[in-house]
């Protein structure tokens, strides 16, 4: 275990000897708006293994260094999260990803695979799952959760020289080079900005333009709140009551108690501030009313030309070797299809954009052309 500044500086030398290296974190995240990084795991190869103590040290810089390195690819499995808690912790941008997850849609494989799952598939070999939910930041740390994170790391980089080697077709290699690329970019993994969360709750898809608008701006300071206090959001207000609130708005604020399980106590310090709220965005102009989430519904002809093009995606798919999901999710395709024959509204499609622009260009010229 790294917990010395003095070891972490010559391992992160070490590290940058070399062209890759295995990266994973582990953490926890139930009390706090923040996940707390409790451990960082570095393979420099199958031998090489190594557990970084971020409890112990007041300065990961020097891993921050090895991140930004465009020297050294950095070797995930999953790597969002894991990109989002570490430039944070280090504040730098890694680059030079590669994610084992996502490369295995190019490979052959489901782009959804756990690490356990993909592992076995590779190299035959079986992960024990016993430390999936352990407390990572008591300390000392068990031999079993040592061997659990060590066992994390270590075959990442031969998993990535076997996904590698599979991969024949020099055109899909450079759309998984352009895939990767994209993680990169912070904007790929950080949170979105604070005014869109709203999207994300369950159950906004039903709602009425003027009651988005309400439960827009209650997110918006419930995120604000949430991250001030790094407090999870639902220990601020959860979804249902936002959801409840939007729908009827209360006249005033002693009302709010009677909108699911929210506390007198959360009424008392949060109740003015919730009426504000609601009482600025009833106020909101329609026009300035967020677009409504509700999913176009398709016609008849719809769904006959969405199951052409999922039937298409699929063959064309498995002739390239390539994960369907990967072209886009159901959703996706559902609005390119609702807006066929508007150039202006496809061309903003993540399926008309990069790789998946050229995948997909003999539907794309048809679904750009104007409606006879």
């Amino acid at each position: 275990m790294i917990t010395t500044a003095s070891k972490l500086k010559e391992l992160i030398q070490q590290a940058r000897t070399v062209d890759a290296v295995g990266l994973d974190t582990e953490f926890i995240w139930e009390r706090t708006y923040y996940p707390e990084l409790a451990l960082v795991q570095l393979a420099l190869s199958n031998e090489e293994c190594y557990l970084i103590d971020p409890c112990a040290l007041n300065d990961l810089s020097p891993l921050g260094e090895l991140l930004a390195d465009p020297a050294v690819v950095k070797i995930f499995h999953d790597a969002p999260q894991d990109l989002m808690i570490l430039s944070r912790a280090t504040n730098v941008c890694p680059i030079n990803i590669f994610d084992t997850r996502l490369a295995a849609g190019f490979a052959g494989r489901p782009a959804t695979l756990s690490l356990s799952n993909l592992l076995s598939d590779l190299l035959d070999v079986n992960l024990p799952k016993t430390e999936t939910r352990t407390n990572w930041l008591r300390r000392p740390l068990s031999d079993k959760q040592l061997s659990y994170a060590l066992d994390d790391v270590r075959y990442l980089r031969a998993m990535r020289v076997l996904i590698l080697s599979s991969l024949m077709d020099a055109t899909v290699v450079s759309w998984m080079t352009e895939e990767l690329d994209k993680l990169n970019n912070p904007t790929t993994y950080m949170p979105g900005p604070d005014d869109l969360r709203y999207q994300k709750i369950k159950g906004a898809g039903n709602l009425k333009r003027e009651e988005l608008a309400i439960l827009q701006g209650l997110s918006t300071w419930r995120e604000q709140e949430a991250r001030r206090r790094n407090r999870p959001r639902g220990h601020i207000i959860n979804d249902q009551i936002l959801l409840a609130l939007s729908k009827k708005p209360p006249l005033k604020s002693s009302d709010i108690t009677g909108y699911g399980k929210i506390s007198e106590k959360t009424v008392k310090y949060y109740g003015k501030q919730l009426m504000t709220i609601i009482s600025e965005n009833l106020e909101r102009a329609p026009e300035n009313y967020p677009p409504s989430l509700r999913s176009a519904k398709l016609s008849a002809e719809d769904k006959k030309q969405l199951a052409t093009l999922q039937e298409f995606i699929t063959l064309k798919s498995d002739i390239a070797g390539l994960d369907p999901a990967l072209i886009g999710s159901n959703a996706e395709l559902k609005k390119l299809i609702k807006n066929h024959g508007q150039a202006d509204k496809i061309a903003c499609l993540r399926q008309a954009q990069g790789w998946r622009g050229t995948f997909l260009a003999e539907v794309l010229a048809t679904a750009a052309s104007p409606l006879s």
